[in-house]
């Protein structure tokens, strides 16, 4: 039984040696591997020292035909051979199985370990002491360069008792091993140092290819000068596709499944570091310890002659080589995201697009946004961790979102906050990209195998497309996109942490493989997501196409923009009617808005105080006068404006009842009027002109002809007679309905109406006695009335004595001045003769004669002022109404409502955003 477990260790052994062979042998394998010969690997190395020098020689010589070249480190690696197996076989089995076959091995180990007899009694004769110990911690050495040989090396019973039996000692095993690791450093120094000349030269290879391009494009843009628009790149028309999406779903009632890379990580983890390196400028605000990024950030990364920045919403072009331009848009971000942030808030949704190009940019569009919190500051709104929580869920959440997950490298792992987001939103890490940055700060205080377990992907539980580590400066504000990349190129180069121990491969490394392998993955994206949804977006156009045929099939889907430019016409279309009024028709306008607006203070500040006086003409010169140097101009400019409103809207509403009538713009409209009226105001020099026009009509006291006696008559007629419908109007209301009105509708009267009916009968007694009775009563009189009532048990005061008699004398006031201009319509013949002396009295109509040749010439000038000036002015005022409201979104949308409208914009964007779609896919197709 003994002799089938020696033998199948044998075999185990032999393969050991094949897998060993690959690794002391490292310069045949090398020079296989190089010249892309896999499988020559094991074969060469295993079966290099059967052949003679004869045939070796020739080998050699073969090679070189070939062009293929043997390093002069391969002697010294056969040697090596040679001396570790002819001197110890099992020693050579032993120790080349642990450091190159360990993968082999640890494969096997399990299966054949159980089934091994018990060896315990060779512990007794195998050597133990210092000696021993000192072997084993170089075995582990050997084990922590190759991971796999780890396992075997530290099954301490297995390996002493190999060792045991071969008789090795711990300087033999030391020596071999250090001529190992030696040869291993070596070949990983030439490996570095080839891979930084090849960057090297790369680098000046991609200098001169940007210059050349740069030179390329700037011929080109000046070939053709012409009206001919350039066409634009692939990742502008993206970024616009994406510009209109975010705009179409503003309420995120529908996920935008666009590829974008999505920048999420810890407050001051170095995200916006991380951005900037790619973008190759230091673009946005700094901030220590603060929270800068306040708002989304969306940077489209293109490709072009010169390295400028531009906001979409904004035509500067901001040259990113000058510090000048730099600082600008630094405060320019700073400025975007304060303004964002409103009530109280500390974070905001609204998204900030700004646009980068420059020579050698890889083409992307990238979202930064606000770092995770743990813990709010006492200046924060409460719900700021909240938000940024559901903000970045929100953009991870798009499944064809690149995830580019930033963590701090000088921390502990255990911090961060960021992890466990992405790791709910890409559990299986098929988006994500690891960045671990401030590795310089990370060698310093961080263990090396801690690290290599974060980019390995083995110490978080989330799991990640690739893992990187980036430098980002050395925290000095003042240092430039070139320096901060000098600084990662050399402490790459030099870092023994990431080189000299092997803990990741050189391409996980600078921020330039990191750019690189995410523009790789994010047109991979892109072209695998672009056509469903375009697909998608044909579909919904489809289904609002058929609600809008089924619902307005006789009208063509005009969008808010298209009904404002038609209301807008028909606006200004009904402001140049106004011209078409004729003289006669703005007169009769005027006229009777100026007698409405003068009427109540020709009755109250003249008529009826004249009335009183006893010297009735000169009082009503008096007032007259000073009515015209004061008030009356500017009462008449205002019943002016007013009648020009009322024209206008009257002109509006004639319109609504036409046929082609489209009621959509009856809100719309009725605003910019309102408005425009709101802003209009009448010529200042209109009213000194109308003051001089009405204080030279009222110096005429003589009535010309009997026509105009005629019409001074009828004049005053009927504003008596409208007077003394609104004190009948007043009356009712103070006494309540008559007794016919009362048994008829079944009212009754309330008790202050019976006690005021009460005091109007003593007052009627008054003025029945004295039918000339003055305005006023005399303290008898109302002690008189008082006492009087008080027999009938109603107890009032003089005051309301003197309310009740107010209305009661106007009514009785105007009563009698009805008569007068009876009794004076035909007493023109006498006037004429006798003047002021004549025996009827006619002083009430030269009154209303003066006030309507007022009238008369005033509605004449505002006529004049009307159409020669006025109304072009609220033209004026109506179209700078309109064109603001045409840069009003707010305000269209609160205007322009209603189903067709909002069915009818739906369908305008799907059918934009799906041109948008088709073009890109087009180009993106033809870049193909």
């Amino acid at each position: 039984m003994l002799r089938i477990y020696q033998n199948t260790y044998r075999r185990t052994a032999k393969r050991a040696v094949v897998y060993s062979t690959k690794v002391v042998c490292c310069n045949h394998s090398t020079l296989c591997n190089i010249n892309g010969h896999p499988r020559r690997t094991q074969r060469a190395g295993a079966s290099w020292e059967r052949y003679s020098q004869n045939q070796r020689d020739g080998f050699l010589a073969h090679n070189q035909a070939k062009g293929w070249t043997i390093p002069p480190s391969r002697g010294y690696g056969m040697l090596v051979v040679r001396i570790l197996r002819g001197a110890m076989k099992l020693r050579y089995l032993v120790l080349g199985g642990a450091i190159g076959g360990g993968v082999s091995l640890s494969k096997k180990y399990e299966d054949w370990k159980d089934g091994l007899p018990d060896l315990k009694w060779l512990e007794d004769a195998l050597p133990q002491g210092e000696k021993w110990s000192q072997f084993s911690r170089k075995l582990i050495e050997v084990g922590s360069v190759v991971k796999e040989a780890i396992d075997i090396a530290k099954d301490d019973i297995k390996a002493k008792t190999t060792v045991a039996a071969l008789g090795i000692s711990a300087d033999e095993s030391r020596k071999k091993y250090d001529k190992l690791q030696s040869q291993v450093e070596t070949l990983q120094t030439e490996i570095m140092n080839v891979q930084i000349k090849y960057q090297k030269e790369l680098e000046k290879m991609e200098k001169e290819n940007r210059e050349l391009r740069q030179q390329y494009l700037i011929l080109k843009t000046n070939k053709k000068t012409t009206a001919k628009k350039i066409k634009k790149s692939l990742i502008d028309m993206y970024s616009e596709v994406l510009d209109e999406l975010s705009g179409y779903d503003t309420g995120y009632t529908m996920a935008d499944h666009l590829p974008r890379v999505v920048v999420v990580g810890d407050q001051s983890s170095g995200k916006t570091s991380v951005l900037e390196s790619i973008a190759k400028a230091r673009i946005f605000p700094r901030g220590s310890g603060e929270m800068m990024t306040r708002a989304p950030v969306k940077v489209t990364l293109a490709e072009g002659p010169y390295h400028v920045a531009q906001f979409r919403d904004s035509d500067r072009e901001y040259d990113l080589t000058k510090e000048a331009d730099l600082s600008d848009l630094r405060r320019e971000v700073e400025f975007r995201m304060r303004a964002s942030v409103r009530g109280g808030k500390t974070v905001s949704n609204e998204v900030i697009a700004m646009t980068v190009k420059g020579p050698g940019l890889q083409r992307m569009v990238l979202v930064d946004l606000p770092g995770i919190i743990s813990t709010m500051t006492v200046d924060m709104a409460s719900d700021t961790k909240d938000s940024i929580h559901q903000m970045t869920k929100h953009y991870m959440s798009n499944p064809n979102a690149i995830i580019l997950c930033i963590q701090d490298g000088s921390v502990d792992a255990e911090r961060s906050n960021v992890t466990d987001l992405v790791m709910q939103c890409d559990p299986l890490g098929r988006r994500t990209i690891f960045v671990l940055t401030k590795v310089d700060l990370a060698e310093e205080l961080a263990d090396p195998d801690r690290i290599r377990k974060i980019l390995s992907g083995k110490l978080f539980p989330m799991k990640a497309l690739g893992y990187y580590a980036v430098v980002t400066g050395r925290g000095r504000k003042d240092d430039s996109i070139d320096a901060i990349r000098q600084y990662e190129e050399d402490f790459f180069k030099n870092s023994k942490l990431f080189h000299r121990r092997g803990v990741i491969m050189p391409h996980q490394v600078t921020s330039r493989n990191l750019s690189l392998a995410v523009s790789d993955r994010f047109w991979k994206m892109v072209r695998e997501t672009i056509e469903q949804q375009a697909d998608a977006f044909k579909a919904t156009r489809f289904n609002l196409e058929t609600e809008w045929k089924n619902n307005f099939p006789r009208l063509r889907e005009s969008g808010r923009d298209e009904l404002f430019d038609k209301a807008k016409g028909e606006i200004l279309d009904e402001v140049v009617t106004l011209s078409q009024i004729s003289a006669k028709k703005w007169e009769e306008a005027l006229n009777e808005k100026l007698w409405e607006k003068l009427s109540n203070y020709v009755f109250e500040n003249v008529y009826l105080p004249a009335a009183q006086s006893d010297s009735f003409n000169t009082m009503v010169d008096i007032k007259l006068r000073q009515w015209a140097e004061q008030a009356l101009p500017a009462k008449s400019v205002e019943a002016g404006w007013e009648a020009l409103q009322q024209e206008f809207i009257t002109l509006m509403e004639k319109a609504k009842k036409s046929q082609d009538h489209d009621g959509i713009f009856d809100s719309l409209k009725a605003a910019v009027v309102d408005e425009a009226i709101r802003r209009h105001s009448w010529e200042d020099k209109a009213i000194d002109m109308l003051r001089v026009i009405q204080l030279n009509t009222l110096e005429d006291r003589f009535v010309h002809d009997k026509n105009e006696w005629d019409q001074a008559v009828r004049f005053l007629e009927n504003s008596v007679k409208s007077k003394l419908v609104q004190t009948d109007e007043t009356l009712s209301q103070m006494f309540g309905p008559g007794q016919i009105t009362r048994i008829t509708h079944w009212k009754s009267l309330t008790q202050d109406q019976q006690k005021r009916r009460s005091v109007k009968g003593e007052l009627d007694k008054i003025l029945k006695n004295d039918s000339k009775h003055l305005p006023t009563l005399t303290y008898d009189e109302l002690t008189t009335v008082r006492k009087n009532l008080q027999r009938e048990n109603v107890d009032v005061d003089t005051d309301y004595i003197r309310q009740t008699w107010f209305p009661v004398y106007r009514k009785h006031f105007l009563q009698q001045a009805l008569h007068r201009a009876n009794d004076c319509r035909k007493a023109y013949y006498l006037y004429s003769q006798q003047g002021a002396e004549c025996e009827i009295s006619s002083s009430d109509v030269v009154l209303f004669w003066r006030i309507q040749q007022v009238i008369k010439v005033t509605s004449n000038a505002l006529r004049q002022q009307v159409i020669n000036r006025e109304a072009r002015r609220l033209d004026k005022e109506i179209k700078a109404v309109l064109d603001e409201f045409s840069d009003d979104e707010e305000k269209k949308a609160q205007l322009l409502t209603g189903k067709r409208v909002l069915l009818a914009e739906e369908l305008i964007k799907v059918r934009h955003i799906q041109e948008k779609l088709e073009e890109f896919i087009n180009s993106l197709n033809q870049e193909k």
